[in-house]
């Protein structure tokens, strides 16, 4: 019987790349948090992970030559901030904001990477029997 490895990490591995997108808006937001005009930017986790899992279901790759719509999920869910307080030269950063999401965010991609790792450690006790 063979094994369907891309269902054995379920969403988690998706989950652990959105992490990772949103850690980078995340870093570059606080980078860029003196810099005039600068627009903070964050994405919709939740509404892209089910964009991502609804492209599984229904569209299926039947040959390697046709496109993967995976690649560039995130291309149009880069949203920028509405600011809860305005600053005489633009720019939209909330320092606080920022850190506890960042935060929250690597918690979350910490817990993931705990989840599939014992999704990886099943797999190979699996493999040998045990």
């Amino acid at each position: 019987m063979p094994i369907n490895f891309d269902k054995a990490f379920g969403i988690h591995d998706n989950a652990l790349l959105l992490f990772e997108r949103r850690t980078q808006l995340l870093t570059s937001n606080i980078a860029n948090s003196d810099t005039p005009e600068y627009k903070a930017r964050d994405i919709d986790f939740n509404s892209i992970l089910q964009n991502v899992q609804s492209d599984q279901l229904h569209i299926q790759k039947t040959n390697k030559n046709h496109i993967s719509l995976s690649d560039d999920s995130m291309g149009d869910e880069i949203k920028y901030r509405i600011p809860e307080q305005s600053s005489a030269d633009g720019n939209t950063v909330d320092m606080q904001k920022e850190k506890a999401e960042f935060a929250e965010n690597s918690i979350r991609y910490q817990a993931t990477l705990h989840i599939l790792s014992r999704r990886i450690d099943g797999i190979k006790k699996a493999f040998k029997g045990e």
